[in-house]
């Protein structure tokens, strides 16, 4: 009789390894082999931890989006006041959260399964909902809601456009939405 291996960390190593699959070849390419390849698993692991690919998909982009939320809300945490959003905005765009490769790509593959499907879409809404929260602290819901879709197209912005953005342009986007700066 074969004796069942302990492996409590299994679970978690098919659903990063998901997410390393789908950066490298998107939704479309990420299959139940393709993952269990990644993690080092037999494939019959896939269906015991999830019932099928939706529920892995739901699970490592519940990580990544948490993930990413975590990092924001670090940072946004760490400021006193209007002065000190703006510095941690800038820093927020331009270094920590596009500091992963990988964030872009499973960010906007996220965006393409939540505009095609509900269930993914709520994965949104519950990412947004945190970063407002996080930025609630300093300002009104509107603004947070304002300065949240900013990062989220100055992210896109500055990870596709091949001419490098300027910190001073974030910088005053954010001073506007702000109104740090009055009329211009």
């Amino acid at each position: 009789m074969a004796t069942r291996r302990h492996d409590p960390d299994r679970r978690d190593r098919i659903i990063d390894a998901a997410l390393a699959v789908i950066a490298e070849g998107g939704v479309a390419g990420t299959s139940h082999r393709r993952v269990a390849d990644r993690a080092g698993v037999p494939l019959g692991s896939m269906t015991y931890h999830f019932t099928n690919m939706d529920e892995l998909l739901r699970e490592a982009f519940t990580r990544f989006a948490t993930r990413l939320s975590e990092r924001f809300a670090a940072r946004i945490e760490a400021v006193a006041d209007l002065d000190g959003l703006v510095e941690a905005i800038v820093h927020l765009v331009h270094d920590v959260l596009t500091a992963g490769p990988d964030d872009l790509v499973l960010s906007l593959e996220l965006y393409t399964l939540a505009a095609r499907q509900p269930v993914f879409r709520q994965i949104t809404h519950d990412w947004m909902r945190r970063s407002r929260d996080a930025l609630e602290r300093l300002v009104d819901a509107r603004t947070a809601q304002e300065l949240d879709a900013l990062i989220e197209g100055l992210l896109i912005h500055i990870s596709l456009d091949p001419i490098p953005r300027s910190r001073d342009v974030t910088r005053d986007a954010v001073r506007r939405i702000l109104s740090l700066n009055g009329p211009s």
